[in-house]
């Protein structure tokens, strides 16, 4: 989960007096509009964007017409004053070093704010927040019946059928595609054998991964299946290569990301030959809003179910416990979504959320219909402590 961060942010944002805010002045200075990134700039290296002069605050967003709703803070939901206030804060690099901070709420988008080298229009590394998009691709496929929610508890080896099961270490059958799915697969590979079989990339191509990683592994119990993070994304994004007609890049593009109108993405391609299932995926900060709506809509999107409800369901549910020694105590683990409960007052609200390194987040709260985005580049990665001190009780009161 680490983001290796290379600078530190030089903007100096001043606070504003009396009544004008500090969004007003953002958008004023930008014409209304928020930053883009250039033709030019969009083919630059993240870290070789420029910083932007001014964070851009916006408490009432503008319609791109790009399939996302937008009201205004204060008038459709939320404490304005309060959100402002932490968005001024980002601006100043106070908790850390963030590149957007986006709120729906009730359906619409009704805050919006860029950072350092975020722009509207640039997608932002995901880290292992794209493990969640796996997630959701496999309930795409159930939801148009390749793939069925008995099916979660079969081995996974039987849905490949390229596979030489007598080269298998024991135990390989054990693995379910549910437990792919909350990282309990049981494989354990030494560093040295992995840096061997991966010495020859053209053997791990397509379903040969998955056999250099059951041929290689030590054998697999009930005590070895155990939480261990990093295991089992690319294990699902296989089957659902296996399961689906034509590939599961084109499934992914044309059954999901078309669908929700986002053509503006990065999705890099693993060794294997099949998209990346754990990392090395961009999204712009508007689109990780779309994702957080069909968590929201409990898998529908304006009018089309998406994603299986009852997958959804299970998947934003309190599984297994995650055991890294960075994952909160309080935090659960559903299929690539994290779950937890946060407190404001004497009520406790269940929140799901979608989480990579340096401070990628899709945040949910369904009771309050609330969404929240982040991206960033910081190293410590505490900006929750600001969701559940400012952001949650600000659509509470």
């Amino acid at each position: 989960m680490n983001f290796n961060v290379k600078f530190k942010s030089l903007i100096v944002i001043a606070l504003l007096s009396g009544m004008s805010s500090f969004a007003a002045q953002s958008a004023e200075e930008n014409n209304g509009l928020a930053p883009e990134a250039t033709a030019a700039e969009a083919k630059l290296s993240f870290w070789d964007m420029p910083l932007l002069k001014k964070a851009y605050i916006d408490s009432s967003p503008a319609d791109r017409k790009d399939g996302i709703a937008v009201g205004e803070l204060g008038v459709d939901g939320g404490n304005k004053d309060k959100v402002v206030k932490l968005a001024q804060e980002i601006a100043d690099s106070t908790h850390g070093e963030y590149d957007s901070l986006l709120i729906a709420h009730k359906g619409k988008l009704l805050f919006e704010s860029y950072y350092q080298r975020a722009r509207i229009n640039l997608p932002h590394g995901q880290s292992s927040a794209a493990k969640t998009y796996t997630s959701l691709a496999l309930g795409r496929a159930i939801q148009m019946g390749y793939l069925t929610m008995a099916d979660l508890d079969k081995p996974l080896v039987s849905f490949l059928k390229d596979l030489d099961p007598t080269k298998f270490v024991e135990g390989a059958e054990k693995i379910t595609l549910h437990q792919a799915l909350i990282m309990s697969t049981g494989l354990r590979i030494s560093d040295e054998r992995r840096e061997e079989f991966e010495k020859d990339p053209a053997a791990l191509k397509g379903q040969g991964q998955v056999q250099a990683l059951l041929e290689n592994s030590a054998p697999i119990t009930a005590e070895s299946q155990s939480f261990l993070y990093g295991t089992g994304p690319g294990l699902v994004m296989q089957v659902i290569e296996a399961v689906v007609p034509g590939t599961a890049k084109d499934f992914i593009k044309n059954e999901l990301l078309s669908k929700m109108g986002i053509t503006n993405y990065s999705w890099q391609t693993a060794v294997s030959g099949l998209p990346e299932a754990g990392w090395r995926v961009s999204m712009t900060s508007r689109a990780m809003v779309k994702w957080g709506t069909l968590i929201t809509g409990k898998g529908n999107w304006q009018g089309e179910q998406l994603i299986s409800a009852d997958y959804l369901a299970k998947a934003t549910s309190r599984i297994t416990k995650p055991t890294a020694d960075w994952h909160p105590k309080d935090f659960f683990y559903g299929y690539f979504w994290y779950q937890t409960n946060i407190s404001v007052g004497d009520k406790s609200y269940d929140v799901n959320l979608s989480w990579g390194g340096g401070g990628q987040r899709i945040i949910t709260v369904e009771e309050l219909d609330l969404i929240v985005v982040i991206t960033g580049v910081d190293r410590e990665d505490t900006i929750m402590a600001q969701v559940s001190k400012t952001i949650i009780p600000a659509f509470v009161e």
